[in-house]
């Protein structure tokens, strides 16, 4: 029994879920904090515009950095003790991303009619915000890249301390604009709290180690460029299809039930957000440097079958419990105005159970740089996504969202078992 409790307490997924639990609680008690002052002061079709903007960042910073993240995590992770290689990668990634930023800051100042007629339809003038988004847009970049360099690092706990502190500045400057501001105020707040990250992210990262002197213009290598492009087509397929799949979704929603309907769903989002931030967190930080440095099947399949083993019954428990409570938890999250959003729980809390199986997984495609097994998926996953949405919204209301999300992973996990099925279940083998 002792020895058995030793094992748990030793082991390094163990270690970092525990740490990454007491940072995604927190940070999870300050996002929802912040969507009850926003379903409070701004009600659901506050809630389901702020959507929107939120889709459109996430895309925005991802090709910003050219969604080098993981390419930057792998490599540093592979190249800790060769300074040479490193320095020649990060210096392609900074000079690259540093180029890219400049070019689509630009292009979203002068061009904030169209992408405010793209995102928020002629019903809205919010052209300000892509004004203000091409001005951040630098800092944004920047944070992604320092974040790299420490999770490549496996600095679990500065990366972590990182994200608690960003994430309760981040509530207080949002309660502060929107009691000022209502909706504008917290269309600024979305825009102005990853600036402050970076402020907060650069300070602790000097601290740490001079990662400056690595970033030579004369050490940028074609090299790296073509290894690391790789990798940058495989995150932006997913940074900026998907997040235009939500918006598309979203703005059906609105035309067909209501806006009301919209931010019932979009509240549903929130809340599925904050728990698979967790999940996110701990692929992230964990497990994409572990499969980077794997190289048997059966290692491969041990770390797969241990993080089911520690973390899917501790889901499933968890969605059980948000299952029971979800009355209350529409209350003391939200408003009773939000009520109507209770028949979304058991399709959104299936998928997401789904969707955490098949990510575990997928995390392999980018961890060996799997471009085209990585792109069919996706695609697939992509195409169920939108065409499942628009027909269940259509035949079920904006229910049919949540219906579509689920079934979409359920097909998406069947494709990655019979694509892994080798090294799930086959004898053992390099991979």
């Amino acid at each position: 029994m002792n020895s058995n409790f030793q094992k748990l307490k030793d082991n390094v997924l163990v270690k970092v879920s525990s740490f990454n639990a007491l940072g995604v609680i927190i940070m999870s008690v300050t996002s929802l904090v912040s969507s009850k002052v926003i379903a409070l002061y701004l009600g659901a079709e506050g809630m389901a515009l702020i959507g929107n903007l939120r889709n459109v960042l996430t895309t925005i910073q991802s090709i910003s950095t050219l969604g080098l993240y993981n390419g930057v995590v792998r490599y540093i992770s592979e190249y800790k003790k060769n300074k040479k290689e490193m320095a020649a990668m990060l210096s392609t990634a900074y000079y690259t991303c540093l180029l890219v930023t400049i070019v689509l800051s630009v292009f979203l100042y002068i061009g904030s009619d169209f992408w405010n007629a793209l995102i928020f339809t002629d019903r809205y003038d919010f052209r300000y915000i892509f004004e203000a988004m091409a001005i951040a847009l630098p800092f944004y970049a920047a944070n992604t890249f320092c974040l790299a360099i420490i999770n490549g690092f496996s600095k679990y706990k500065v990366y972590i301390i990182l994200n608690i502190i960003g994430s309760i500045s981040g509530l207080f400057v949002t309660i502060f604009l929107v009691l000022q501001f209502n909706l504008d105020g917290a269309f600024i707040a979305i825009i102005v709290n990853p600036v402050i990250s970076f402020f907060i992210t650069i300070i602790l990262v000097l601290n740490q180690q001079n990662f400056i002197k690595f970033l030579k213009v004369k050490r940028i290598s074609l090299k790296y460029l073509k290894s690391l492009s790789t990798y940058a087509v495989m995150a932006l397929i997913s940074a900026t299809i998907l997040p235009a799949i939500l918006i598309r979704i979203r703005n059906f929603i609105i035309l067909n039930e209501g806006a009301n309907e919209a931010g019932y769903w979009e509240a549903m989002q929130r809340i599925s957000g904050q728990y698979m931030m967790f999940i996110t967190t701990l692929l992230t930080v964990y497990l994409l440097p572990k499969f980077s440095e794997i190289k048997r099947s059966n290692d491969f399949k041990k770390e797969v079958f241990g993080f089911y083993k520690i973390i899917l019954p501790v889901f499933f428990i968890g969605f059980l419990l948000i299952y029971l409570l979800r009355n209350l938890i529409i209350a003391l999250l939200f408003s009773e105005d939000f009520k109507g959003m209770e028949s979304l729980f058991s399709w959104q809390l299936s998928g997401d159970f789904v969707k955490i199986a098949s990510l575990v997984i997928a995390y392999q495609l980018l961890a060996k740089k799997m471009f085209w097994y990585y792109l069919i998926t996706e695609i697939i996953s992509f195409v169920i996504l939108y065409y499942s949405s628009m027909y269940l919204i259509a035949e079920f209301g904006f229910k049919g969202a949540s219906m579509a999300h689920f079934y979409n992973y359920v097909c998406y996990f069947i494709v990655l078992l019979i694509l892994f099925r080798k090294s799930l279940f086959g004898p053992d083998r390099s991979i």
